[in-house]
């Protein structure tokens, strides 16, 4: 969907990523509108060093990309949609650093503006990486819905990083004002978190799993991929795999240490979570006991080349950046089917009720029931040729 943000800095024509017409999303909402107005009508001095954090489809990126700024963003696809709002506006990038979570942030911050993210862990994660970078004179502004700020929201602001009060609500946003004070001792960041696995799911039980801040369940298995992991297919011999959708990574990696002559590629949206899966990857996996892995952020399988893969497992997410949609599910199965070789399976767990089974019948011309239980089914598509 295409919609146009106004601001005092001019008519922002935005768009999210990937591009989709039937997509009635904006790609801002009331919460970036609302901090624009508030840099304008208070004068901050942007001269400085500017740092965006969270900024989902690069609104603010794109509104002050005059100044010298670093966005620091979790997600492949909000960067994507930050350079081709960019360009759409006309603006070089010359002045705009497009960082991901697990990036070396700036030295310095002047100017802090955190679009609060829907993950608590993450907020803490990336405020105590940003820091040794922020300075007593550093203005720092938060901005969400009023449904996204929390009590402990602000109790992270305040620990992390100094004293916290929040603004009046404006068409149900809210600001954060946070006041940095350097001698404040918020103590050691948590994150990553690693845990060990269950001793009842194959050939990963009882081994440990690494889990960034903002990961799908970082502090437990969760059900759904713990029922795939009893039922993986048992596969022999050279092959190429993805694990599609990856966060943590436990699932290829199971799949590495099950058949130690495949190749595994990570992927996921999520720097964090290809950051986890590597993690988990490497500490499992050692010379002898498993074949290459590659670890890649991306559009899901837009970079993989056709007919190229035998066998892709996937735990599809049904929440897409706040929204709940079969959108992300669907563009999934229909790039696993154009990645896939003659032959090649997609093997998919997912919730009961969201009838992923019609999807892939229409997608692949079939669809088996490998296993199921009251809540979770595993779906087996095979690509024809």
């Amino acid at each position: 969907m295409n919609d146009r943000l106004i601001s005092a800095r001019g008519e922002l024509e935005l768009t999210r990523f990937p591009e989709d017409p039937r997509d009635r999303l904006r790609a801002w909402d009331a919460s970036d509108s609302y901090l624009l107005r508030h840099l304008d009508g208070s004068g901050t001095d942007l001269s400085g060093s500017l740092v965006i954090l969270g900024d989902r489809w690069g609104a603010l990126t794109t509104a002050l990309a005059e100044h010298s700024t670093a966005q620091i963003s979790d997600s492949f696809l909000g960067q994507q949609a930050t350079r081709a709002n960019l360009a759409r506006h006309g603006a070089t990038g010359e002045g705009v650093r497009l960082l991901s979570t697990q990036d070396t942030p700036p030295e310095r911050i002047d100017v802090l503006l955190v679009r609060v993210p829907k993950s608590l862990a993450l907020l803490e994660d990336q405020l105590h990486r940003l820091r040794p970078a922020v300075h007593a004179g550093t203005v720092v502004v938060g901005t969400g819905m009023v449904k996204e700020i929390h009590t402990s929201t602000l109790k992270l602001f305040e620990r992390i990083l100094g004293p916290t009060r929040t603004s009046l609500a404006e068409q149900k946003a809210r600001l954060i004002f946070c006041t940095p004070d350097p001698g404040l001792a918020p103590g050691p960041n948590p994150w990553p978190y690693t845990y060990a696995l269950p001793e009842d799911i194959g050939v990963v039980s009882g081994r440990t799993v690494v889990n960034h801040a903002g990961v799908f369940c970082a502090e437990r298995l969760d059900i759904g991929t713990r029922f795939l992991l009893q039922h993986l297919p048992k596969r022999h011999g050279p092959e190429r795999v993805v694990d599609l959708g990856c966060g943590n990574g436990v699932v290829g990696t199971a799949a590495a240490l099950g058949n130690p002559e495949a190749e595994v590629l990570f992927l996921d949206e999520s720097h964090q979570a290809v950051a986890s899966a590597e993690a988990t990857y490497r500490t499992n996996v050692t010379t002898g006991t498993g074949g290459k892995a590659e670890f890649r952020p991306g559009d899901g399988l837009a970079d993989v080349p056709p007919d190229s893969v035998d066998l892709i497992l996937n735990n599809p997410p049904f929440h897409s950046h706040q929204a709940t949609t079969d959108a992300t599910a669907r563009r999934m199965f229909t790039g696993a089917r154009r990645a896939l070789r003659p032959g090649g399976e997609l093997w998919v767990v997912g919730n009961r009720h969201l009838g992923y089974h019609v999807q892939l019948k229409r997608i692949f011309g079939n669809c088996e029931l490998v296993v199921g239980n009251p809540k979770f089914v595993i779906l087996k598509a095979v690509k024809r040729g």
